[in-house]
């Protein structure tokens, strides 16, 4: 389980500061940080104890809302 947290950390990270360098888009600076958080919260080496009382599930669905909210960072406000 913990290298698919470093694979995911890694990628994510990577694809952050990917996003920070190009910024094709208008909103890839709030993305990249949302990216950039979601390679903090997959982190295994961070994360091995319990820092801040916070769990595996609670990390999980953070991860989640992170996935699932970066479509509404896409659409341009009206």
């Amino acid at each position: 389980m913990a290298i698919l947290g470093w694979i995911l950390s890694f990628a994510a990270l990577f694809a952050g500061l990917a996003l920070r360098q190009d910024m094709p888009i208008g909103g890839s600076l709030l993305l990249s940080n949302l990216v950039i958080g979601l390679a903090v919260l997959a982190c295994p080496m961070i994360w091995r104890g319990k820092p801040l009382g916070i769990s595996r599930g609670q990390r999980i669905v953070v991860a989640l809302i992170l996935l699932c909210a970066t479509p509404l960072v896409l659409f341009p406000a009206a």
